[in-house]
């Protein structure tokens, strides 16, 4: 067997132990959080492995020490008090209630039923890994003392939903009295599914468990009663707490109150009625939720397309832009889908009912090895090679996962249906019509660069616009200010590098709703010796369009005078969609051309010099430049050219496409701010400046008013 083979199938034993490493809530071997591993001879389970909180309490702990519940009640009561069976019970039940209290997967494995998927009797709720996943995410909030707020975004029939549910009625049946919960569905087969779950649950719940150990109660007293006439409230009486499950078909019925936890299930697939938005739904539901322990949010869904309010959601979470956490479960790390290859290793328990390939381990691995550089599919109802090796390579699947992806991918004649139900990545999950741009494994390959940035904060100088917006700049640090430093300006006295710096603007709006403006800075020093142009600085914010113009000025200046070159087109007409002013382009401008020598001007015809037409500022891009400067961007992004910091650009290569009409932008809800800065920059950076020389200072012309050099413009 070839080396190579012979470590991937290594590899790949590996991650399977570990997917199949063993599980048992009940014991506790192999559940969520971090275990101690306890024995107690007389306890019906001999061996636990029970969470560090438990094990901390000091009942637990004085059981533990003793080693059987017969000898500390002994060393409680005296030798020679007889324990009779009826002591031995309550201490029995009430390990049982405090590893209820702090096992979430003990207590839904012993205590709650649900529907059994593929029909037959009920069955207690057994954490999947997936779930597992879910779970540990939630506790970790819980045990650190904060407010659960997660979106979740997830891939099909794993039981998300559920999990979401139950953890919340946990929440309420175990952890707190008083905690009500607001249950919203997409529609109202959804709405009519949880309540049935709840109904399971609930119903074959032990009544003692709702009331406190030795306190009295009925057999037979009811779990659940109704609230009002509506239908949709119904409350535990023994726990004090409620419960309300609506629809956003009928978003009336979804306004919050006096809850604390708020589940929004399948949210992406929410649509406005009644002239109500998912927005408004949401903000209706949740604006009486305080942030504070022990109340939860939990927006659940899979992917519906882009520019819709889960999307958003999802994304703000993702940069740590809200107070979610933003979590995606892929369909490789569902155990259903998955189909053993004829020689597997792994333990497949899950699936004894899975098809088993023909092809060994081996064979299907020396094909995935072989192919991984291949980009070109032979038919469209299969996947590159190269894809199937980002699963392995980047993805971690394992090679029985890989197998089940060729062969339900052979359903599909496109790759955007399958990866809408099954996606491999949070980007892919969000499927869009067009024809993605970029390649994102060379993409990828430009991720080793990003890093944080050295210094935040912003440039200053004496005034904000004239000349006395170059006098005495300087930077200050700030960490809520708008300039990302990674590298500071290398400034010599005596000498200077000619056509070192180069500063692109891209202009988007004032407002919070409109398109970033971006001001991205480029070091072309190492490009003497045949090396890469790096980003060193980015301003990204809103601002005047005036101002911006300035601001860039300013940091063009303060990287020892950089060519600036700003997208002129944007000033120039009448944007709705980017919510910027009217045309101001040769105002704003000329008043910086006349102080910062240094701006770049597209050429203009000859005769438009002889009758005396000023000079055209900025970069124009239309029809004709656009495709130019995107063409650009992809062979660089092809051949890793440049050496990007920002890990935000790379993800608008990801979701920037040619659109059906042959143009090109970002899909809907995203932007492109960032890219076009590296658009416009980069083919400046390899097409329209000469290459970097270092000369003299004495060989420039100063120019003393305002501390600028001279340089001619292109």
């Amino acid at each position: 067997m070839r080396e190579e083979i012979a470590a991937i199938i290594a590899e790949n034993d590996r991650r399977n132990a570990e997917i199949f490493a063993a599980f048992n809530p009940i014991t506790g071997l192999g559940s969520i959080g971090e275990r101690v591993r306890v024995e107690i001879a007389d306890f019906p389970l001999k061996v636990m492995y029970i969470p560090v909180a438990m094990a901390q309490i000091k009942l637990v702990k004085r059981i533990v020490e003793a080693g059987s519940i017969g000898v500390f009640l002994m060393d409680e009561f005296g030798t020679e008090h007889e324990c009779g069976e009826e002591e031995r019970s309550k201490v029995v039940e009430q390990l049982v209630r405090l590893r209820c209290l702090h096992d979430f997967a003990f207590w839904a494995a012993m205590f709650v039923y649900i529907k059994a998927k593929g029909g037959g009797e009920d069955v207690l709720f057994r954490l999947t890994r997936p779930q597992r996943r879910f779970v540990e995410r939630l506790e970790k909030k819980r045990l650190a003392g904060q407010p659960i707020r997660i979106v979740l975004l997830k891939a099909r029939q794993w039981g998300g939903s559920t999990t979401s549910q139950i953890y919340m009625s946990w929440l309420q049946l175990c952890q707190r009295k008083g905690l009500n919960s607001l249950i919203i569905a997409h529609q109202g087969s959804g709405s009519d599914e949880i309540k049935d779950m709840f109904d399971r649950m609930i119903n074959n719940y032990p009544v003692a468990l709702l009331h406190k150990l030795g306190e009295a109660y009925d057999e037979n007293e009811p779990r659940l009663v109704g609230v009002g006439k509506s239908g949709s409230i119904h409350r535990v009486p023994q726990r004090n707490c409620k419960i309300k499950i609506g629809t956003a078909e009928r978003p009336d019925g979804c306004r919050g109150g006096d809850y604390n936890l708020v589940h929004l299930s399948e949210v992406g697939l929410w649509k406005s009625t009644d002239g109500k938005s998912p927005e408004d739904i949401v903000r209706s539901a949740c604006s009486g939720v305080l942030l504070k322990p022990y109340t939860a949010i939990v927006y659940e869904s899979t992917a519906n397309g882009t520019g819709n309010f889960f999307q958003e959601e999802y994304d703000a979470a993702k940069k740590g832009e809200s107070q979610f956490e933003a979590m995606f479960i892929s369909w490789f790390d569902i155990d259903l889908y998955t189909s053993p290859l004829a020689d597997s290793h792994a333990p497949f328990v899950a699936q004894a009912d899975a098809v088993v390939s023909t092809v060994t381990l081996e064979e299907f691995a020396e094909r995935l090895y072989d192919d991984r550089l291949n980009g070109c599919a032979s038919s469209k109802r299969c996947q590159p090679g190269r894809y199937l090796w980002w699963l392995w390579d980047e993805c971690g699947a394992t090679l029985e996962a890989i197998n089940w992806y060729v062969m339900e991918r052979a359903k599909y004649n496109e790759h955007a249906v399958m990866a809408s139900e099954y996606p491999s990545d949070d980007e892919e999950a969000f499927v869009h019509s067009g024809e993605r741009v970029f390649d994102k494994y060379k993409v990828s390959a430009l991720r080793k660069g990003c890093k944080p940035p050295k210094l935040t904060g912003d440039v200053y100088a004496d005034g904000d616009t004239g000349a006395e917006a170059f006098r005495n700049i300087r930077f200050a640090e700030d960490r809520q200010g708008f300039l990302q430093v990674w590298q500071l300006p290398e400034v010599d006295e005596d000498e200077i590098v000619t056509n070192r710096y180069l500063a692109v603007v891209d202009i988007g709006g004032r407002s919070h709703k409109a398109d970033w403006s971006v001001i991205t800075v480029f070091d072309r020093m190492f490009m003497i010796d045949g090396d890469k142009p790096v980003v060193v600085a980015q301003w990204y914010g809103h601002i005047d369009i005036d101002l911006l113009a300035w601001k860039a000025g300013q940091i063009a200046s303060f990287y020892d005078n950089a060519l600036l070159v700003i997208e002129s087109n944007t000033l120039e007409t009448h944007d709705k969609e980017r919510l910027v002013d009217g045309d101001q382009s040769q105002f704003v401008l000329n008043q910086l051309g006349g102080v910062y020598q240094n701006l770049y001007a597209r050429s203009s015809p000859e005769d438009s010099i002889v009758e005396g037409k000023p000079m055209k500022y900025g970069f124009h891009t239309n029809i004709n430049t656009k495709p130019m400067i995107i063409s650009t961007l992809v062979k660089v992004v092809r051949e890793s050219a440049y050496i990007e910091r920002d890990e935000r650009c790379l993800d608008e290569y990801l979701t920037y496409e040619r659109k059906q009409n042959g143009s090109f932008g970002a899909i809907k809800g995203k932007h492109d701010d960032l890219l076009m800065t590296r658009a416009i920059g980069l083919h400046i950076c390899f097409f329209g400046m000469e290459l970097p020389k270092v000369i003299k200072r004495s060989d420039k012309k100063i120019n003393k008013k305002n501390n600028a050099i001279s340089v001619a413009t292109i």
